[in-house]
Order: C-alpha cells, then sequence, then structure tokens
C-alpha cells in the first residue's frame, strides 16, 4: 500500500478511536475509561489482531505526534486567565512541585535497587515523571535507552491517571493547587490533560508543575543517580 495512503489511514484510525474513546467517557465517566487510556490499549489491540508494526502505525501517528508542541502552546490560554493568582500561588507550587520531583525520582530508584534492575534500566526509568522529549533527553545523557524511558513515562502518565482519585480521597486533598501541583509533577502532560478537564485552575497549576519537574528532574536526577548507585 502506498505509504501516502497507509499514513492518511492511520491518522483517520487514531482520529475515530480518539473520537469513540471520547463519548464511552462522556457516557460512562469513570477513570479507567479516560480517552488516554482506552483510545491507546484500542489501538495496542487492533495492531496486535492485524498484525502491523508500530512502525507502520507511526506512518500516520509521527503527523500527530508534531501535533504536541502546539497543544502544549495551548495550554498557555489557562496559565493567561488565572495569572493573577498563579503569582500570588508561585512559592508553594514551587515547593510542592520540588518535592514532587525529588520523591519521582527517588522512587524509581529505590524501586529498581529493590528489583535488581541494571544500569540500563534504571537510567531509563529514574526520569519517568517528566515529559517524554525531556525524559529521553535524560536517559540518554545518563547511560539509559530512550525509548524504553519513553515506555516509562507513558506507564508514570496512565498509573497516575488511574490512582490518582484513590490517593486524593484517600489523602483527603481536594484544593484545585494541590491536586494540580500532583497531577502535573507525578504524571506530566497526560496528568495535566486530566486535570485541564476537571478544572481550568487545577490544570493552570498542574500546567506549571509539570514544566518545573521538567527542570528540577533535570538538575537533581544526575546526582541522586550516582548517590543510589
Amino acid at each position: 500500500m502506498n505509504s501516502l495512503l497507509l499514513a492518511s489511514v492511520m491518522i483517520l484510525l487514531t482520529i475515530l478511536i480518539y473520537q469513540g474513546a471520547l463519548f464511552v467517557y462522556r457516557r460512562f465517566r469513570r477513570i479507567y475509561t479516560a480517552p488516554i487510556i482506552l483510545s491507546t490499549v484500542t489501538i495496542i489491540i487492533l495492531l496486535l489482531v492485524f498484525g502491523l508494526s508500530y512502525d507502520t502505525y507511526m506512518l500516520g501517528g509521527r503527523w500527530i505526534d508534531h501535533l504536541l508542541g502546539p497543544a502544549v502552546v495551548a495550554l498557555a490560554f489557562p496559565l493567561y486567565q488565572y495569572r493573577d493568582l498563579l503569582k500570588k500561588m508561585l512559592l508553594p507550587i514551587l515547593v510542592g512541585t520540588s518535592v514532587g520531583a525529588f520523591i519521582g525520582v527517588t522512587s524509581g530508584l529505590l524501586l529498581s535497587k529493590w528489583a535488581g534492575f541494571s544500569e540500563l534500566i534504571i537510567h531509563s526509568i529514574v526520569p519517568k515523571s517528566v515529559t517524554t522529549p525531556v525524559a529521553m533527553s535524560i536517559a540518554e545523557s545518563s547511560g539509559g535507552v530512550m525509548p524504553l524511558a519513553a515506555v516509562f513515562v507513558m506507564i508514570a502518565g496512565i498509573g497516575g491517571v488511574l490512582i490518582h482519585p484513590v490517593v486524593m480521597r484517600f489523602s483527603r486533598l481536594t484544593h484545585p493547587l494541590g491536586k494540580g501541583v500532583g497531577m502535573g509533577s507525578a504524571s506530566h502532560a497526560i496528568g495535566t490533560a486530566t486535570s485541564m478537564e476537571r478544572d481550568p485552575l487545577e490544570g493552570s497549576v498542574s500546567t506549571i508543575a509539570m514544566v518545573l519537574s521538567a527542570v528540577i528532574v533535570s538538575v537533581l536526577a544526575p546526582g541522586l543517580t550516582l548517590l543510589f548507585m
């Protein structure tokens, strides 16, 4: 099949699956029916059933991937809306994100050491709580594997979306500031998208936490990894 036609089919398939997942989520409103989870699982199943490779899917997927940049830039709009409040709350957000980044790195290191993972996997799992491009860069510079780092980022993002209701209920966390810091520093863009859907203020805080977390983890990861290794 022509590459251009195949790419178009993959793009259309992705859009249709996501729209279907969105319909299911609006109908049932369960955390496990979140569009990012349902659409990802559906695409994986279809690729396995029809014997299609990841490279084949990415003929179209890479064009969608290019839209990630504009999507992240679009998150600046709610930041502008709540700019006055966010300026007042900058210090608590910074402190909370720093703690979240530290826990994210150390939890990955402790889990890896406990499980007896190789250094290759350890360096790949450490930046799991930041966005994919940053995580891949950190993993590459420290001796990890970029595709493996991307997998751990996806696991952290989806895992955070799945378990955050339980964590927030257990900790009795109700303020959008706390929720946003937690989602942004632990589950990066996937968590931020979930926060934005629930509450624009929470999503704005999550966006700031996501950006700050990427910077903080980039600084903390090398030193903490050496300390634990």
